[in-house]
């Protein structure tokens, strides 16, 4: 399985949008500061994931969640989440 993944940074609030197949440790990655698009924006909470079969429909996911319209529904499907 591939993964699409969206994170929150705890510092700005931004959301950081990715893919990978192994979740878990992509997740640590970001955290402890080894991805150099999210190093700088730690802490980070997973918000959202989707799990897709192979890398191809992965990254149109991510491709397509990295929209506007798509941030924009992500944002209020998880409005209760986001604002606790």
């Amino acid at each position: 399985m591939y993964y699409t993944y969206v994170l929150q940074s705890m510092k700005d609030m931004d959301f950081y949008t990715g893919c990978t197949k192994d979740l878990k440790l992509r997740f640590e990655q970001h955290n402890k500061g080894l991805v150099e698009s999210t190093k700088h924006r730690k802490p980070l909470n997973l918000i959202y994931y989707e799990a897709c079969f192979n890398q191809s429909d992965a990254r149109k996911r991510e491709k397509y969640l990295k929209s506007y319209n798509e941030k924009m529904y992500l944002k209020r499907r998880l409005k209760s989440y986001l604002t606790g």
